[in-house]
């Protein structure tokens, strides 16, 4: 059973960096691709970031290009987003989320309804 649980979530200044954690305490990733999302409050949900668990490929949603690193640990079954450069328009909710049907190309992998779990979520607030 694939259970995911977002956590590094906090109060930061803007400039400042945070780092997420993803992990998956249910079973390995296996061949998965793994996505972090965020919403914002009154906003839609919003793709920020995936990768290709079995090639270890990245995507990234424009906004965060250059500030953002989505990576994996095998050994520790979890992924990370580290956030450098923060603005106060990144806060928002982070929601990690998990493609099982590897349904298409990680480049084509940021709608919501593409991923089938979703962790709680991490709260991320970056004050002016």
């Amino acid at each position: 059973q694939v259970q995911l649980a977002e956590s590094g979530g906090g109060l930061v200044q803007t400039g400042g960096s945070l780092r997420l954690s993803c992990a998956n305490s249910g079973c390995t990733f296996n061949s998965w691709t793994v996505g972090w999302f965020r919403q914002a409050p009154g906003k839609e949900r919003e793709f920020v970031a995936a990768i290709n668990w079995t090639g270890g490929r990245t995507s990234y949603a424009d906004s965060v290009q250059g500030r953002f690193t989505i990576s994996r640990d095998d050994a520790k079954n979890t992924v990370y987003l580290q956030m450098s450069s923060l603005k106060p328009e990144d806060t928002a909710v982070y929601y990690c989320a998990v493609d099982f049907r590897s349904s298409a190309p990680l480049v084509l992998m940021k709608r919501p309804d593409q991923y089938e779990r979703w962790g709680q979520g991490t709260q991320v607030t970056v004050s002016s």
